[in-house]
């Protein structure tokens, strides 16, 4: 059975700016708990005290969290459990975009590796530390950000690393859901859009704060919601 909203704890990586910033704001208006995370304690702490500013009322803290960083992810997953006796939500946000200008033949391998480190294995890090708390209540929801970029029958050759972390993921989605079957565990992968961020290639179309509201259900399931899905939205994203 699904706790009651109020008693929920939400944690989203990479949440001091951009779409991480506004899922957290959102997933804290409807009255989870939600630790916002960033790569340096003073990052989190700030977006804390912000989000807590401008909205009366809202539950957020700040921890330090570097996704590439294996150490600080067991010990910002373990704190969160520790202080709150559970993870409710998953938001793996974190990613970044390194290679905008290469081509599959010109591709920097060590820029791949940092994309892969950080958009696949940061979010399978994370993954990793957050399941086993969502066993121990039997309710989880896992939301993946991926991208338009990932989709196999729209692959480009532009942007190859990010393009190719992000089918990873998108495929790391679909099997972590298969294996949380029947755990009370949703894993689903939305993509933004052409959101006003940091990350965004071409023209916005939407706010970050759009976007988040387009992809907040899938952190909120009910218990028979969609599992293993790739979104844009509420319309399936092909894969």
């Amino acid at each position: 059975m699904s706790p009651s909203t109020s008693s929920r704890v939400a944690l989203v990586t990479g949440a001091n700016r951009g779409l991480g910033r506004a899922l957290a704001q959102a997933l804290a208006a409807q009255g989870l708990h939600v630790v916002v995370t960033a790569r340096t304690y003073d990052d989190a702490d700030r977006t804390a005290a912000e989000l807590r500013a401008e909205g009366r009322g809202l539950a957020v803290s700040g921890r330090q969290l570097d996704v590439t960083d294996p150490a600080s992810v067991v010990r910002a997953f373990a704190d969160t459990a520790y202080e709150h006796g559970r993870l409710d939500v998953l938001v793996n946000n974190a990613a970044v975009a390194l290679d905008r200008t290469r081509t599959v033949t010109e591709a920097d391998l060590e820029i791949v590796q940092a994309t892969m480190d950080t958009n696949v294995l940061g979010v399978w890090r994370c993954c990793a530390e957050a399941v086993p708390v969502m066993r121990e209540n039997g309710y989880g929801r896992i939301l993946n950000v991926t991208s338009h970029m990932g989709s196999l029958t729209g692959m480009g050759s532009t942007s190859p690393a990010y393009r190719i972390s992000k089918a990873a993921l998108n495929a790391y989605t679909l099997a972590l859901a298969a294996e949380v079957e029947g755990e009370g565990i949703l894993v689903n992968a939305a993509s933004p859009g052409l959101a006003a961020t940091r990350l965004a290639y071409g023209s916005a179309t939407q706010s970050a704060q759009e976007a988040a509201r387009d992809m907040l259900w899938l952190a909120l399931l009910p218990d028979n919601g969609p599992r293993g899905g790739l979104f844009h939205g509420t319309q399936p994203l092909a894969p």
